[in-house]
């Protein structure tokens, strides 16, 4: 057990007109965000610069992680069938909002024989057809390492593929679902980005992982190097926060200056982009990766 929150742990909740203006076009759409469902510390900044990560295909995942506050159906909540008006709302909040980085998540469907490629497809779809000019980001689950189910998704020609790693290959034991494997995760990525390159090299390919479950900085290095090698261009590293009494304690809170350390291995390795703090996310700021990519090329 980590104990109390260091100084540098500490977020103001949201508030404010932006912030409402956020909050009320997403409830009006009725639109699920992982901002919510899994009690992002980041909200309140994120949705006062009026930007919000969607999650797609519902808020009940198929699967149970120990460190996810999301509503599982192994715990009895029922899934939906997948809302074949949602890519529209999103494409329309998106609109309303007035971004120019959209990004779409879901939770993991092993229920869909496609894992909701397809749901993702006609949301990037729809986004790009309400929304001229505005890139698409998506975090995918792993779709049970389905190949064809990662080429749905890259058909539609997102301007970024992510697929988080989570954590480092001893934990993932510990805090995956059974249902999730490290090797089949890098292998999600692989695919991802040869079918990138394939198509031009449009896509960048992303990865993100925690820090503070118990793993050395040397765990935290194989990683880095085990996305890279799978052909990862970005990566995100922060530090896990117990969003609820039912999620895993947090082991460790990692002080500012080891993420400078990650940050500074990853570009050592070779990275095009990498961030790590302890309040970044996937989606965190997910903007400035195109931006830092576009001004490198």
């Amino acid at each position: 057990m980590a104990g109390p929150f260091p100084e540098w742990i500490r977020r103001t909740w949201g508030s404010g007109s932006d912030f409402g203006v956020t909050r009320g076009i997403l409830d009006g759409l009725q639109l699920h965000t992982v901002c919510q469902s899994a009690r992002c510390p980041n909200i309140g900044e994120c949705w006062r610069r009026r930007t919000a990560t969607v999650m797609v295909l519902g808020n009940v995942c198929t699967r149970k992680c120990a460190f996810c506050s999301v509503r599982s159906a192994r715990g009895g909540h029922p899934v939906a069938p997948p809302d074949l008006e949602e890519p529209g709302r999103v494409a329309e909040a998106a609109r309303r909002l007035e971004l120019r980085h959209a990004v779409v998540t879901s939770v993991t469907r092993d229920d869909l024989a496609d894992g909701g490629s397809t749901h993702f497809a006609s949301t990037i779809a729809a986004i790009r057809a309400a929304n001229p000019g505005c890139t698409v980001e998506v975090l995918t689950p792993d779709f049970q390492g389905s190949r064809g189910s990662v080429e749905t998704v890259m058909a539609a020609g997102p301007d970024v593929f992510g697929h988080n790693i989570e954590t480092v290959e001893r934990l993932y034991p510990v805090l995956r679902d059974a249902a999730h494997d490290y090797g089949r995760s890098l292998g999600v990525l692989r695919s991802a980005a040869a079918m990138a390159a394939a198509l031009g090299g449009r896509t960048a390919v992303k990865s993100a992982l925690m820090a503070g479950h118990g793993e050395t900085p040397d765990e935290v290095r194989a990683t880095l190097a085990d996305l890279l090698e799978a052909g990862c261009a970005a990566v995100f590293i922060g530090q896990y926060l117990r969003p609820g009494q039912a999620e895993r304690e947090v082991a460790e809170f990692v002080t500012p200056e080891q993420f400078d350390a990650y940050e500074r291995m990853a570009y050592a390795m070779g990275y095009r982009f990498a961030v790590a703090g302890p309040f970044v996310r996937s989606s965190y700021r997910a903007e400035e990766l195109l931006d830092t990519l576009k001004a490198r090329d």
